[in-house]
This record gives C-alpha cells, structure tokens and sequence, in this order.
C-alpha cells in the first residue's frame, strides 16, 4: 500500500482531530437530582483537574434552567444539601483528594473556564471537614 506524502497525512491528522474535538462541544446531560426547592437538577460534569484557591478541588456543575437571580438565598440551601448527600460521596477516593468542593448552578450550559456573561451561575465552595461539608466564602 503506498504511503500518501506527509502534508495529507497531517491534514486528514488534524481534520479528524477536530471533528472529534467538534463532538465534545455540548456537555452530556447526566443524572438528574431534585432538591429542596423543588427544582430539578442536571448534573453536566464534574472537574477535578483544575485546582481551586485551597488546592485540589471537585467542582460539580448542574444546569438549572429556570435559574432567576430571585433563587440566590434557595440555591444556597440546595447547594449545602448537594455537597452533603450528592458531592460527598462522589468524592471518596479521587486522588489527589479534594480540599474542596465547588458546587455550581447555570442557567445554560457554558463548557468550563469560559465567559457567559448572559447566563447566570451560583457558586458556592465548601471544605470538608469531619465527613460533612463546610461553607466557605468563594
């Protein structure tokens, strides 16, 4: 079988690697979770490989469609309660083992790291400490 010269291989390198890179554009949706308030949740992934302000952090990102800026004082009381009874769990046994958890609700999915300045997030960080999660000021 002939070899095709080294430019096209490159090309058909790269062009394969873009539309991979092309398929990983819109998070998954994963599982959903209720919570206190009664909204339903979308998991859309969980960050470990970027250190947050304490060192190794977890940082799980739910879409919260119907999110309002109304919702900061009800986010806050869902957010303890998903660090408590969803991210805790999660986090036993990553390594390196997380200093915190960063909990996050928005209200479209944006791919991590980047701005969107029309879609409202809720952060709020958490230290575990005795098998519970401990508010922290983000």
């Amino acid at each position: 079988m002939p070899m095709r010269p080294a430019p096209i291989r490159s090309a058909l390198l790269l062009a394969a690697l873009a539309l991979a890179a092309g398929c990983n554009e819109e998070p998954a949706a994963g599982p959903t979770v209720e919570v206190p308030s009664g909204r339903t949740l979308s998991l859309i992934d969980v960050i470990t490989n970027a250190p947050g302000p304490e060192g190794a952090a977890a940082r799980f990102r739910f879409l919260a469609p119907d999110l309002s800026a109304d919702d900061v004082e009800s986010s806050a009381a869902d957010m303890q309660v998903l660090c408590d009874s969803f991210a805790l769990e999660r986090v036993a046994g990553m390594v390196p083992e997380p200093q915190q958890i960063i909990i996050t609700f928005m209200s479209a999915a944006v791919p991590f790291g980047e701005a969107a300045p029309d879609v409202l997030q809720f952060f709020e960080s958490y230290r575990i400490e005795n098998g519970v999660c401990v508010w922290e000021v983000f």
